[in-house]
């Protein structure tokens, strides 16, 4: 069995302590620090955690914000359990239903 792993993302929330409320101010501080994103991606990164990010990114957040890594994102454990399947033996299917067929030969043969 293995936990299955989540996370929070506190980027909006730290924005919110710095007196950013605008995802727009980002844009050109992102930018001074070579990370070049249309407001657009900017609001998804600021408004939904990302599935994806550059450390690039990340560092740039890092030190505009002047946070660490952990401030911005918080690992947590999902409470379910989920079963590996790799190296135990995968679950048995039912057997199929077994159903009598009657087989009829054409006429003329």
């Amino acid at each position: 069995m293995t936990r299955k792993m989540g996370y929070h993302w506190h980027l909006r929330k730290i924005m919110a302590t710095r007196d950013m409320f605008a995802t727009s101010d980002l844009v050109p501080l992102l930018a001074e620090r070579g990370i070049h994103l249309s407001r657009e991606q900017v609001f998804r990164l600021v408004t939904q955690p990302p599935q994806r990010l550059s450390m690039d990114t990340l560092a740039a957040l890092c030190d505009i914000l002047d946070v660490g890594v952990d401030d911005l994102i918080e690992i947590t454990a999902v409470n379910e359990q989920i079963t590996k399947t790799v190296n135990s033996s995968p679950v048995p299917k039912p057997a199929p239903t077994v159903r009598r067929s009657t087989i009829r030969r054409p006429q003329g043969l």
